[in-house]
């Protein structure tokens, strides 16, 4: 009947909104085994360049080791610019470019969500006499003090990826917020509420079952800032909703843990048509 029908298409949206997220997943894994690939690649360069050094600097005679001997400021120099011109090589690959400049370096963060370009975030740092940020376009709501008081005096790479995981999760959260007013605001009810990082989302929304059309309130806090799927989602529904109703709600809890926002009300949108 229709409700096996029902079924039957809520388990292949399911199957599908999975094979999407693992889709997105192995982009993900395989743009950070990249820049791994990258990041050794630098390493074993800087090793190299340790023992060219050291077979130019000392002989061997008869058994006895000469002093080794100090590289030129100019080897130095060259050394220094290739180590950091390789470096801004291995964040390019996960959305981070960067130029030299007379204080230091410049590095852009660019995120992007579904193939979409979304924004790019700038950071100039000082280096001299140690690591500092000069200005930033980081909004204010971003942890930076934080992660730069962890990271940036001792794991550059490490605070710029960090700082990286949590831009690119914010405007994927908002991406999605923005995505379901524009796509769906016939089944928001009011206005969708939202803080200015994102990760609390409160709104209203229409669902209809056998004829009827109940209102369900939904809650998303995403408790992890460097994510862009909800660690909590609570929807609730009016007390005299039959227990088919109730049921959606949980179906539909579990759903928005595993896909993004706006999927997965597209994936409601094109069941209830099938339905139809």
């Amino acid at each position: 009947g229709v409700f096996a029908h029902l079924e039957m298409l809520e388990v292949q949206s399911h199957e599908a909104a999975v094979k999407q997220v693992e889709m997105e997943q192995q982009e993900e894994k395989l743009a950070r085994l990249k820049a791994t690939v990258q990041e050794l690649r630098l390493q074993r360069d800087k090793l190299q360049a340790k023992v060219d050094l050291q077979q130019k600097g000392q002989l061997c005679k008869e058994g006895v080791m000469l002093p080794l001997a100090q590289p030129s400021a100019q080897a130095v120099l060259e050394w220094k610019i290739k180590s950091v011109k390789a470096m801004l090589q291995v964040f390019y690959l996960t959305g981070i470019s960067g130029k030299l400049t007379k204080r230091g370096v410049c590095f852009c963060i660019s995120t992007a969500y579904e193939g979409t370009y979304l924004d790019s975030y700038f950071l100039d740092l000082l280096t001299e006499p140690e690591v500092q940020i000069y200005r930033h376009s980081v909004p204010v709501f971003i942890p930076l003090e934080q992660i730069a008081k962890k990271y940036l005096q001792t794991d550059i790479r490490r605070f710029l990826s960090v700082l990286s995981d949590h831009l690119n999760a914010y405007v994927r959260r908002r991406y999605q917020a923005d995505q379901l007013q524009e796509h769906f605001s016939d089944q928001i009810e009011g206005k969708l509420q939202r803080n200015s990082l994102c990760n609390l989302l409160v709104f209203n929304y229409n669902v209809s079952s056998k004829s009827k059309t109940f209102l369900f309130n939904m809650r998303l806090l995403y408790g992890n800032l460097c994510c862009s799927l909800p660690t909590e989602v609570i929807i609730s529904c009016t007390p005299d909703a039959p227990a088919s109703v109730a049921e959606m709600a949980a179906a539909h809890s579990d759903l928005f843990r595993r896909v993004a926002l706006h999927k997965a009300f597209r994936s409601f949108s094109s069941t209830e048509e099938r339905v139809d």
